[in-house]
């Protein structure tokens, strides 16, 4: 129809598409709508169950994370380093669609529900890092580098969309559905992700060399594999100053998101006795950080970052964090606690997020991919787990909630020095490499 072909003569335009890339963009789109939407869905409902496993217990839930993290990582690796994904990827989402089915059919047994909302949400914890990073692998097999800088962007904002679109059906069923049977929608929404895998097999925009490259024996085409050698990862990362500062970020970032977390659980567990109504109260914070988020994208990342540098995105959570936790400790209420938690994840998906990756372009190859996987997987969940056991022991003090977030304070400050640091020292270090490449011959 000469209608539709108009518009997506504009869309090609638009999104500067080139031929046979329209379908392979339209299906990666609503792969990562489904992955993020499926996944906004679930962390509402994974908040929720770690209050009915006991607020008291959430630091055994983020050891178990950790555990668990630990577990997978090189399993998974295993796996992708010996099988092409376009092989294993729908069995890997059917498995997860089938733990899903398993946890919904715990849940009816009200005698498990303790054991099993503990179970859920360390899966979830889990399960979330896994299906982004596998996402963007598959990425990466289908489309070329040419193309990623093209159509990356784009793929992306399926990803938004979902984030915004999952807890807006949260809040909006919680109550009608409840929030148990919430896992089924992410279940079908998995099944369609299945769905666009097998379809985005048929495309493949990669140069016969690269195919040549990534060929196996048996002619079918390998993926890389994810991440690298975890213990190589560590050694870079004890043995460069510029990595341990990175770490250092990392880990003051996880104390600070696990202080607010249990102060989210504690203040949402009094606030309201209703599960439902927990679920939807988690559902509306989502959604409203997914909302700040697309519109600091859209709107202020890409030009503040040109004007004011990595080193501002790197200082402006910390800053963020150190009032936020002085606000809490001055009124610890739902209301503060939704705009500080509400500001503070938008401001790092959207501005202190990127500002970081940024950091490990100016590294070596080998450092860019194996020790990050290292920061990005043991620091990140090692910080966690250790947070989490001091929070208990801090609240075993009686400190309270005003006390525990005025502790956070301080070590928001020395966060922000941290930042600083890095953010500077990466400044140097890229004006070195930028110099060296104007004097080559």
């Amino acid at each position: 129809m000469p209608v539709l072909q108009g518009i997506k003569t504009r869309i090609d335009q638009a999104l500067n598409l080139q031929d046979r890339e329209f379908p392979a963009l339209a299906l990666a789109f609503v792969y990562f709508f489904c992955l993020l939407g499926g996944y906004y869905i679930l962390r509402p409902v994974r908040d929720q169950m770690g209050i009915a496993g006991g607020v008291d217990n959430l630091q055994w839930l983020f050891t178990g994370t950790f555990i668990a993290m630990l577990c997978a990582v090189p399993a998974f690796g295993w796996l992708v380093a010996r099988f092409p994904r376009r092989r294993f990827m729908p069995t890997v989402y059917r498995f997860f669609i089938a733990n899903l089915a398993l946890f919904w059919l715990l849940f009816q047994w009200p005698e498990a529900e303790v054991h099993t909302a503990r179970a859920f949400f360390i899966w979830v914890s889990v399960y979330n890092l896994f299906v982004i990073s596998v996402f963007w692998s598959y990425m990466a097999d289908i489309f070329t580098r040419q193309q990623g800088a093209r159509l990356f962007g784009a793929i992306a904002a399926g990803g938004t969309m979902g984030a915004l679109t999952g807890p807006g059906l949260t809040a909006l069923l919680a109550d009608s559905l409840g929030t148990v049977n919430l896992l089924l929608i992410t279940a079908v929404l998995l099944e369609v992700a299945v769905f666009c895998i097998r379809r985005l097999a048929r495309f493949d925009f990669r140069s016969a060399a690269e195919r040549q490259e990534g060929d196996s024996e048996d002619g079918e085409t390998e993926s890389p594999p994810i991440g690298g050698n975890i213990l190589a990862g560590a050694t870079a990362f004890f043995r460069s100053p510029h990595l341990l500062g990175i770490g250092a970020f990392i880990l003051l970032y996880t104390f600070t998101s696990t202080f607010l977390y249990f102060q989210q659980a504690e203040i949402i567990e009094s606030a309201f006795d209703d599960p439902d109504r927990r679920t939807q109260v988690f559902a509306i914070i989502d959604l409203t950080v997914n909302l700040l988020t697309l519109g600091l994208q859209l709107f202020v990342t890409g030009r503040l970052l040109q004007w004011a540098g990595a080193t501002f995105g790197l200082v402006l959570l910390p800053v963020l964090s150190a009032v936020g936790f002085l606000g809490l400790a001055l009124s610890p209420g739902l209301i503060v606690l939704v705009g500080f938690q509400s500001l503070r994840r938008a401001s790092n998906y959207a501005i202190t997020r990127p500002s970081r990756e940024v950091l490990f372009t100016a590294v070596p190859t080998e450092q860019r991919y194996k020790a990050k996987n290292f920061i990005d997987t043991v620091v990140y969940r090692g910080g966690d787990a250790v947070t989490g056991w001091l929070y208990a022991g801090v609240g075993a003090l009686g400190l309270g909630l005003s006390g525990t977030a005025l502790l956070a304070v301080p070590v928001a400050l020395i966060w922000l020095f941290i930042g600083l640091w890095i953010g500077q020292r990466h400044d140097r270090q890229t004006d070195r490499q930028s110099r060296t490449a104007e004097s080559s011959p």
